[in-house]
């Protein structure tokens, strides 16, 4: 693709050399690059169209690297790496060896902070801010950009709050487009709905507090009184109350986020303030590509398309193809509520991408988005349970983490009924360290009172999902990988399972293996491939245990009695993990078989193909069957 301005654009002193009245052409070719490139190397397409005009204004007017640009989320920033060094590189977006799926100080000095879950930008940003200030380099400029919802979620509300505790000349980008992946909810969403302040009176004001400054009239300490009195006198003439400016945060806003010439003096006008800032842009998500525009949540991130036509590419085939784990959970979600009036749905902010919007298209009374809150959607779901309610709180595996103390505290102690659904679970692919759901097992085995369970197959997950909404299961987390199963009848009937039992798959004499969840069928080919190579039918044992809390100590203690050798496969860390917990149980029985422990190592998995994951953590099917037959 040739181009004229963004060809010649390596880093952003190339582009803050243009004049200001080329940014417009610039704009339009950073969109149109991110469009043909993501067509048909797939990406997260939507967020980072709606920010090309706020892009392109932060590296003209700030001095990056020097000033630091800190992303919330990330999925936002594919113009930011295309502008800082990267875009010829950018067709290994997302490849294994290729640029990494968020930005991250591991890659470029131009990444100023770790990127994938949101909702830390301003507490990063504001570190940074002060650190500087304590440092005496009172020329750098922090910049903190959030957006896609994320303003939602409790730690940005934290780093608000905590703005004014430290000197710092911190700026807040608040991104607006009314989206996370699907539709913003919440409070805070119809606060910046209504929530204006005219232009005439920002630019007086500006202009005002920086001539004030020069003559030394206006300090630090006078500054924040007349702010305080600014903000009484402004919300007691036009009746509203600003939320930010309530915080000795001087809001500015909202402005055109598409209008980059505008952007770029709005910028210049409010670097210099002294003390922390909001500048509040309106944009839209997908900007510039209709399809996009029109449909936001499907195009997040498409896969392959055609960029004329607009339409996606998939793989087509005749043959009947599985559903996705999300799908057997929302249908099955759906179907058990229709009986059982006391279920009800939460997710924070993935009605879309857990299949939750299919019992919310029912059933909107009885389904909650939380918004990017996972904390709060824990401990909303245990106060549901508290009164009677069974809720299924489905959140991503990664995102998860963020609720480790709200699903100890709120939920496990009163051992309340609350479901919750792992989505996402294991290596996830492209999307990298920062999404790998494969924390939950090791960091909930120590928590009493909960079950955990992950069903091998998708028949599996439907009976797991009809047990724990039976009396008298308390805290219940079932876990599940991201994409599709192999069952295309996956339609089984809904029964219930014993809690605690596990599943011997397979009779052998030599070696026992025991799998946990969706792994377990890969490795139950593996085993029928070794086996018939080696001429050796019944030699290795096979063991779904399907719940690692409680344990299956009948099974356990059977595998320990009659077996020498025993392997554990699971798609989770392997240091605390199942195979932890088996070799806990026969060591405390007195069993002493040699284990072998399969898993994730004690390092970030970086992005790949899941394949290609596999094949680096030693997961896959050619690594699984040499162990076997080392252990035969």
């Amino acid at each position: 693709m040739d181009f004229t301005y963004l060809s010649k654009i390596e880093f952003p002193d190339d582009l803050r050399s243009l004049p200001i009245e080329a940014l417009p052409k610039v704009c339009e070719e950073l969109r149109e690059f991110i469009l043909n490139e993501l067509a048909v190397n797939p990406g997260h397409l939507a967020s980072s169209l709606g920010v090309v005009e706020l892009t392109v204004a932060l590296h003209y007017v700030f001095n990056t690297p020097y000033d630091r640009l800190v992303w919330d989320v990330g999925h936002q920033a594919y113009g930011h790496k295309i502008l800082t060094g990267r875009r010829d590189a950018f067709s290994t977006n997302r490849k294994l060896g290729g640029l990494r799926p968020f930005p991250t100080p591991k890659e470029s000095e131009y990444d100023t902070f770790t990127c994938g879950h949101a909702s830390n930008s301003i507490s990063a940003a504001l570190g940074m801010s002060v650190a500087a200030q304590q440092k005496g380099e009172r020329e750098r400029h922090i910049v903190a950009i959030i957006g896609d919802g994320a303003l939602s979620g409790g730690l940005a509300f934290e780093g608000i709050n905590n703005a004014n505790e430290s000197p710092n000349n911190m700026l807040i980008i608040l991104n607006d487009n009314n989206m996370s992946i699907d539709r913003s909810v919440g409070g805070m969403k119809q606060y910046l709905l209504h929530l204006h302040t005219g232009g005439v009176y920002n630019n007086m004001r500006a202009r005002a507090t920086k001539t004030l400054t020069h003559w030394g009239i206006l300090n630090d300490k006078r500054r924040r009184s007349i702010l305080r009195f600014n903000n009484a006198m402004k919300a007691l003439i036009t009746r509203q109350r600003n939320i930010f400016e309530g915080m000795d945060i001087r809001y500015f806003g909202p402005t055109d986020g598409h209008d980059v010439v505008e952007l770029v003096r709005v910028l210049r006008i409010i670097k210099e303030m002294s003390g922390p800032k909001l500048l509040h842009i309106h944009t839209v998500k997908g900007k510039g590509y209709k399809p996009a525009e029109q449909n936001a949540t499907v195009w997040h991130a498409p896969g392959r398309f055609d960029v004329e036509s607009g339409e996606r590419l998939t793989n087509k085939s005749d043959k009947p193809c599985p559903p996705r784990f999300q799908d057997v959970f929302g249908e099955t979600l759906l179907e058990l509520a229709r009986k059982n009036s006391r279920i009800v749905g939460i997710t924070p902010a993935m009605p879309t991408g857990c299949s939750l919007n299919l019992m919310m298209k029912e059933m909107p009374e009885r389904t909650f988005d939380v918004g990017i809150a996972e904390g709060h959607a824990a401990t909303f779901a245990a106060g549901l349970a508290k009164e009677g309610l069974l809720p299924f709180c489905n959140i991503y595996s990664a995102f998860a983490q963020r609720a480790y103390d709200n699903i100890i505290h709120d939920a496990a102690i009163l051992n309340l009924p609350v479901v919750f659904c792992f989505d996402r679970a294991g290596l996830v692919g492209q999307d990298g360290p920062t999404h790998h759901g494969v924390f939950d097992l090791c960091a909930l085995r120590p928590v009493p009172n909960i079950t955990i369970a992950s069903p091998m197959d998708e028949h599996e997950l439907r009976r797991l999902m009809y047990t724990a909404q039976t009396n008298g299961q308390g805290t219940f987390v079932i876990r599940y990988p991201r994409g599709r199963g192999k069952l295309t009848d996956w339609r089984c009937k809904l029964e219930a399972v014993p809690v605690g039992k596990g599943r011997k798959l397979k009779d052998g004499d030599r070696l026992a293996v025991i799998t946990l969840g969706p792994i377990g069928t890969d490795v139950a080919e593996t085993i029928a491939r070794v086996e018939k190579e080696n001429s050796c039918d019944k030699a290795i044992a096979h063991y779904d245990l399907r719940f690692l809390k409680p344990l299956d100590e009948e099974m356990l203690h059977e595998i320990g009695s009659r077996f020498r050798n025993v392997l554990t496969i699971e798609d989770g860390q392997r240091m605390g993990g199942m195979g932890s917990a088996v070799m806990e149980y026969l060591a405390d029985h007195d069993f002493a078989p040699r284990i072998v422990r399969l898993g994730l190592p004690d390092r970030f998995v970086e992005h790949g193909t899941v394949e290609e994951e596999r094949k680096l953590t030693g997961l896959d099917s050619e690594s699984i069957a040499r162990q076997i037959k080392k252990l035969l």
